[in-house]
């Protein structure tokens, strides 16, 4: 009878011991995947956690192997002094039993969970990367280097995840130089995507048209054919002509640029409706004499409607801003206007804000 007692209580221990070392090694196994020296807080804490389940399981498996080998002697043995004593391991050893199965499937769950967390991780780092990765496209951090020219640019990504907001500096000709910013209206990839088509469309129509006002007309009729629904463009384009000694701008129905000439600051106002309103709509150009040391300052809505309380940043504080000093450079310009409007709304800029500055040499 106590042999038979050893017997079993050998065999109830054996069953736990491979239960265990089931769990174990799907814990070993996970840890193989996991790089403890990772930056990345999820696989530092899943690597730690895993680790100290893989302890306790394998030292329950082995725990129990134990008991097994020790009871199988014992019974070889016909030892009936110590039966008693291995009987009272078999209350534990039948429950972890039970608790060793669930042990596999929590083992097996965690895993897939980590690997899922993992993943979804690793998608959210790619929605973070996507808005850098359009911002840069529609608003680049460097521009090329235009001999003749000084150019200065900021840029601020407001609340929404995707950006509207554009500008470009580029030669359209040995003598020419365009510098254009507008903004799409809304937020999100769909705006983004627009703003990439509008800024690229209107430089192949800027090299078909001298005049930025034709450029303008064929890249509205060509936009609202899209029939993007409610979206719309504001745009300010302006065409520098060291040639001719000019600068030649349209703006559809962008907020007001501004020159300086001649000791003077002059707003450049729209002279059409905003973009994809009307396909047949119509804009005009105006030209202006362009001397050295001349500039023009660009923005998009969000630097003018930076708020404190119900009061906005405004037309006359930009104004007000270049006028303090008008000699600095075009990128000390930009980034000046930038912390006056941060500085106005305490820091609280909710939309996107693009500043373009172009000064002739």
């Amino acid at each position: 009878m106590t042999t038979a007692v050893l017997v079993g209580l050998g065999l109830v221990c054996l069953v736990a011991a491979f239960s265990w070392s089931r769990s174990a090694r799907y814990r070993r196994s996970f840890l193989k995947n996991l790089d403890h020296d990772s930056e990345n807080a999820l696989e530092d804490t899943a690597y730690e956690l895993a680790k100290s389940a893989f302890r306790k399981e394998a030292h329950s498996a082995v725990l129990y192997a134990v008991l097994a080998f020790a009871s199988f002697v014992t019974a070889a043995s016909d030892d009936g002094r110590l039966s008693t004593f291995f009987a009272l391991a078999a209350f534990p050893a039948v429950i972890s039993i039970f608790w060793s199965r669930g042990a596999v499937t929590e083992a097996r769950l965690s895993r897939q969970r980590f690997f899922l967390e993992r993943r979804a991780e690793e998608a959210l780092q790619q929605d973070d990367f996507a808005p850098k990765a359009w911002s840069t496209r529609l608003a680049p951090e460097d521009l090329p280097d235009v001999a003749g020219f000084d150019v200065g640019q900021v840029y601020e990504a407001g609340s929404g995840l995707m950006a509207g907001d554009f500008f470009d500096v580029y030669r359209v000709g040995d003598k020419r130089l365009a510098a254009v910013i507008g903004d799409v209206a809304g937020h999100g990839i769909e705006s983004s995507i627009t703003a990439f088509q509008a800024k690229y469309l209107l430089r192949v129509f800027l090299r078909q048209f001298r005049d930025p006002a034709q450029a303008l007309e064929e890249l509205n009729q060509q936009m609202a054919e899209m029939d993007r629904g409610e979206e719309f463009i504001s745009m300010i384009l302006v065409v520098f002509d060291t040639e001719a000694g000019t600068l030649r701008y349209a703006s559809a129905g962008h907020p007001a640029g501004w020159l300086w000439h001649g000791g003077e600051l002059s707003p450049l106002r729209a002279t059409g409706p905003l973009l994809m309103l009307d396909p047949k709509a119509s804009y005009f150009s105006k030209e202006v004499p362009l001397a050295h040391d001349d500039f023009v300052v660009l923005y998009t809505d969000g630097l003018a409607e930076a708020r404190k309380g119900d009061e906005l940043f405004g037309e006359e504080r930009i104004a007000l801003s270049i006028r303090r000093d008008p000699g600095a450079s075009p990128d000390v310009l930009t980034k000046g206007l930038l912390e006056e409007a941060r500085d106005f709304a305490h820091g609280m800029i909710d939309d996107d804000v693009a500043i373009l500055a172009v000064r002739r040499g």
